[in-house]
């Protein structure tokens, strides 16, 4: 398994992984997530039903919704995706008015879209890789998916996003220890209650949540360079070993250690 994340663009992430049987717990993203599948069958439980996806197909799972993961049958599964946060996805369909796709079918066929999302993830890694190579690929995706979506999720009336872009940079500055609603009240000018509506509008999550998935995020990097679990967590602003292992499993569908084991095994 190898992990990717982009720089300067928080939840941004490509994540290419093989296989064999049931690996992922149910959990959620609180990002979209744009599959394909290389090899292998996928399978996983979404929306109440069973679902796969084959060599060729293109998956997608909307934020925050439940779902698990593994190889549908005894071969190895091969899939690698990209993890994209809806802040980010948003201003690529200005021209749509900023309203978010819902792409009802989670599995379709669209070789053009796979092709630009495969090429993108061999060049990410390249020295000569920068911002604009992601924003073309944001382009594409938001433009993939509405023409996949079986209906738009209508633009809220308002979007704050100065605000919550503030309370953003804010969480993410101070991960290592707890906020309280005031301070957040304080950076964006407006009350936790309307702050909460103003995320849910802008990110499909709640403040506390994207927190805890920057937590999270940022974790795993310490991992990927070989830091403790213990000292991970702590560093993270988590209690303890355990309340660190739970969230983390609850988010990704396993535990930090298992996760640390495949990530470690694909770079021998």
């Amino acid at each position: 398994m190898r992990s990717i994340h982009a720089a300067g663009r928080p939840g941004f992430e490509f994540m290419e992984a093989r296989f064999f049987g049931d690996v992922f717990e149910p959990h959620r993203h609180d990002t979209y997530a744009i599959g394909l599948t290389l090899g292998g069958v996928q399978r996983f439980r979404y929306r109440g039903e069973e679902r796969q996806s084959l060599p060729g197909d293109i998956l997608v799972l909307h934020p925050d919704e439940e779902h698990d993961g593994g190889a549908g049958n005894e071969a190895a599964l091969h899939y690698c995706m990209l993890y994209v946060p809806p802040d980010l996805l948003a201003p690529a369909l200005t021209g749509r008015g900023r309203a978010l796709p819902f792409v009802r079918d989670p599995v379709f066929h669209d070789p053009a879209l796979r092709g630009k999302i495969r090429a993108c993830f061999s060049e990410i890694e390249s020295p000569d890789a920068d911002g604009l190579l992601l924003d073309d690929l944001l382009v594409d995706v938001a433009e993939g998916l509405a023409s996949h979506a079986g209906g738009l999720l209508p633009p809220p009336r308002s979007q704050p996003l100065r605000q919550v872009r503030a309370a953003c940079a804010f969480m993410e500055a101070h991960l290592a220890r707890n906020i309280h609603s005031t301070e957040l009240e304080a950076i964006t000018g407006i009350d936790r209650f309307a702050l909460s509506r103003a995320f849910r509008a802008v990110l499909h999550t709640s403040p506390h949540r994207y927190f805890l998935m920057r937590r999270l995020d940022r974790a795993r990097l310490l991992l990927r360079d070989g830091t403790p679990l213990a000292e991970a967590a702590a560093e993270t602003g988590f209690a303890d070993q355990a309340h660190f292992s739970r969230h983390f499993k609850k988010a990704y569908g396993l535990t930090p250690g298992r996760w640390n084991a495949l990530l470690s095994r694909s770079q021998q």
